[in-house]
């Protein structure tokens, strides 16, 4: 198992913007996980729809241009795995086919159950851009219903540099109001476990930060962490000028970097990345009482490599 990403290689910064442009064609990420995506997905939509769904009334018909130029692009970009017929999408090797002809009042849950992406629909308004609509199934460490109809620099409140009337905060905005290409940013965090549901409240996330306990038990932190790898993209749609900002989980055992071919530099990089953190970035990521355990390990896979 080799990481697909791994922006903790030096290449990007936490806690930074980072944005890149990114290949049109590189837009969606496909890989051999996708039935199990969806269907983790499925039933996250049986048991908790309210909890990875929101829309506003008004968003239907922007959510309807998701869906078309998702349909256009999986198509096209992977027809051997995704084919159109009397109004269905056929995803093949899943048994799974989507009604993207007639959809439903929602059709970003139908966009949604194509990929194995976190689809989030960003609107403009009088207060800035706000969380108008979206899926989100992986959600690495908050909740949607806390965040929707929220601008996007209350959405960035809890975090560190981030908040309302900050320079972080302005940058954002001004990025969105003249995005015109796609672009790409990564992000990574570390957890206790392989689970691609992963919310927790701003109410939680101070809770854990005061705490001083272990997320990761036993003297083993290898055995029980999994670095978290977020790649987000950004396009403007053309129709409606909303903003979609995608996001695709990757989850991998902290332990395939000692297996890593390039494991030395990765390591190495990866605790540099981990020791530059303060503080607020680290109580952020939970990572305050476990910084130095997780530095440790990545320097002995740095020094065996």
């Amino acid at each position: 198992m080799t990481p697909t990403h791994t922006p903790y290689d030096g290449s990007s910064k936490p806690f930074a913007i980072g944005l890149k442009q990114a290949d049109p064609r590189d837009w969606i990420e496909l890989d051999g996980h996708l039935d199990a995506y969806l269907a983790e997905k499925d039933r996250l939509y049986a048991e908790l729809p309210d909890k990875v769904f929101v829309a506003e009334p008004d968003t239907r018909p922007a959510q309807r241009e998701v869906l078309d130029l998702l349909v256009a692009h999986l198509t096209e970009r992977f027809p051997e795995t995704y084919s159109l017929e009397n109004g269905r999408c056929t995803i093949a090797g899943t048994g799974r086919t989507v009604d993207v002809e007639n959809p439903g009042d929602n059709p970003l849950i139908a966009a949604s159950k194509l990929v194995q992406e976190d689809l989030i629909l960003m609107r403009q308004g009088g207060n800035g851009w706000r969380l108008a609509a979206g899926s989100l199934c992986f959600p690495s460490s908050w909740r949607l219903t806390e965040k929707f109809g929220l601008p996007m620099h209350d959405i960035h409140g809890p975090v560190p540099g981030f908040g309302p009337g900050t320079r972080m905060a302005e940058l954002i905005a001004r990025m969105f109001d003249k995005l015109a290409v796609l672009v790409e940013r990564f992000n990574w965090s570390i957890q206790a476990d392989g689970s691609l549901y992963h919310p927790l409240s701003d109410r939680q996330r101070l809770a854990r930060s005061a705490e001083t306990a272990t997320t990761f038990p036993g003297a083993d932190v290898a055995a029980h962490a999994f670095i978290r790898v977020e790649r987000q993209t950004l396009r403007k749609l053309p129709v409606s000028g909303d903003v979609l900002f995608t996001i695709r989980i990757h989850l991998d055992p902290l332990a395939v970097l000692a297996r890593h071919e390039d494991r030395a530099r990765l390591a190495a990089s990866f605790a540099e990345q981990l020791m530059s953190l303060d503080r607020d970035q680290l109580d952020y990521k939970g990572l305050a009482a476990d910084r130095d355990r997780l530095v440790g390990f990545l320097g002995d896979v740095a020094k065996a490599g």
